[in-house]
């Protein structure tokens, strides 16, 4: 090693301390029973849903189709959303550019996907607990 100042890479070495040292599990609720997985089922895999409730009623999101100052092309406009922030809509839009094999964006709010991809849109923000809405023609 010697005076050269770089550290180690070959795992030799510690951190010197150990950052989770001084927490504690004071304050937190205790863990009871097993938790329930995205299928619904007890079971440790999957991500733990705790707000099952509070997701099932998000409000009312607007599905338009547009055509006007795009050239043309159609695309799917999903707005209106409350309460929830950007980095929530960014997801949302990922998995729907996912579903729908497009692209997509989210701009001023609201997110837009290439092409008219309304049934599909709809069924991903239906699962997500929002009320989606056709709105328009």
């Amino acid at each position: 090693m010697g005076g050269s100042g770089k550290i180690p890479t070959d795992g030799s070495g510690g951190l010197g301390q150990n950052p989770f040292a001084a927490l504690s599990a004071t304050g937190l609720p205790e863990k009871t029973g097993s938790p329930i997985t995205e299928t619904g089922k007890p079971g440790a895999a999957g991500p733990v849903r705790s707000q099952g409730a509070e997701l099932r009623n998000r409000g009312r999101v607007d599905i338009l189709r547009e055509t006007g100052n795009r050239g043309g092309k159609t695309v799917t406009v999903v707005k209106g959303f409350t309460g929830i922030g950007l980095p929530e809509k960014e997801q949302l839009a990922k998995k729907m550019r996912a579903a729908c094999g497009c692209g997509g964006t989210v701009k001023d709010g609201q997110i837009e996907l290439q092409g008219d991809k309304r049934e599909q849109v709809a069924k991903i923000l239906a699962d997500a607990g929002f009320r989606p809405v056709f709105a328009g023609g």
